[in-house]
């Protein structure tokens, strides 16, 4: 890598030394035309060279195009700086109205680009009438043979009207989901979560999941051993709730206990879901699992797992009461109403 960049710095100091020679050469050709024309060293240079006195006599007749030309772009160029900053102003204040300015941006930029050209050829003589109506022509010409390029346009300008997803919301496009970085006029930027970028053309978006519209649901399967009375668990999660739903600020509502859900070779499992921002759902997820499993170890419980016994295990007697066991299903039950709308089938 030193290597590289100080023979990168090498060849540009080179390049400087180049370009400096250049112009103290032409610097001397200039200044010995007009201060010994009578050499021949000058006249040899008007003939092979530069001719200092045609050039300026030249450029003395095109000086009021040159300067109809600057006036041009300086006005073009000032009136699209105002534009743009005017839209980066007023469109910044939600997602949707950011979508809107980066469409406009972009449509703004290729306008002022082909009314510089037309307003330059016009400040030097070209009748941009008849230019204009070929360029119309050429339109239609280039049109019937980029049909994809104008599909992928109107495809754009429909996904930002009809609200589809905005700029900063995360949605799911075929199988790559990511934040939308960008909506142009031609395609649509993807920031997944490893950086990598995808970019789709407007016209070939089809599905689209939009995950940050309504909240997520975080969704973990629990274990514990057969030997651990389901009561007992469900006692423990309804004491502890609160306590985890304070420990993970992320969560918005819940967390909800939702049943057993499976029986594996030596564990039970049950659910428990909570919902929170998309963005936030896989540290929720990963959060409520260390959550149950710090519950687990405080009352003794421990997740069984193939094992080779070499002695005799301490036999663990969990006493229910039938206060417990009241306890226990009164909490299912209100539990069960409380999460009976949410679905865990969620991308």
């Amino acid at each position: 890598m030193k290597n590289n960049e100080n023979g990168k710095k090498i060849f540009s100091i080179v390049e400087l030394l180049i370009l400096g020679i250049f112009l103290l050469a032409l610097i001397a050709c200039f200044a010995i035309q007009l201060a010994a024309p009578h050499l021949a060293f000058s006249a040899w240079i008007r003939e092979n060279v530069w001719d200092v006195e045609k050039s300026l006599i030249s450029l003395k007749s095109h000086v009021p195009t040159l300067i109809k030309s600057i006036i041009y772009i300086v006005i073009v160029y000032a009136v699209c700086r105002l534009l743009r900053v005017f839209f980066s102003v007023r469109m910044k204040k939600n997602y949707r109205a950011q979508t809107t300015f980066y469409l406009l941006d972009g449509f703004v930029k290729y306008a002022c680009a082909i009314a510089i050209i037309i307003l330059v050829l016009k400040a030097c003589g070209v009748n941009t009438a008849a230019l204009v109506a070929s360029i119309g022509v050429l339109t239609l010409v280039v049109g019937l043979g980029a049909q994809p390029l104008i599909a992928d346009i109107i495809a754009g300008i429909f996904i930002i009207f009809e609200d589809e997803y905005h700029v900063g919301e995360i949605v799911t496009i075929g199988d790559f989901r990511g934040t939308v970085m960008e909506i142009g006029i031609r395609s649509t930027k993807l920031l997944d979560a490893a950086g990598n970028i995808k970019i789709i053309n407007n016209s070939a978006i089809g599905d689209v999941i939009n995950l940050s519209r309504e909240l997520s649901l975080a969704v973990v399967d629990c274990d514990f051993p057969y030997d651990v009375p389901v009561e007992v668990v469900e006692n423990i999660l309804k004491n502890n709730f609160e306590q985890i739903a304070s420990n993970i600020p992320a969560i918005k509502e819940g967390p909800y206990y939702k049943g057993v859900c499976m029986f594996k070779d030596s564990n039970v499992t049950i659910k428990i879901v909570a919902k929170c921002l998309e963005e936030d759902r896989f540290q929720v997820e990963r959060d409520l699992n260390r959550e149950y499993r710090r519950l687990l170890t405080e009352n003794g419980i421990d997740i069984a797992y193939p094992q080779v016994v070499i002695n005799y295990p301490t036999e663990k007697n969990f006493q229910v009461s039938k206060q417990d066991k009241a306890s226990a299903v009164e909490f299912t039950q209100e539990q069960t109403q409380l999460a009976k709308d949410l679905e865990e089938q969620q991308n």
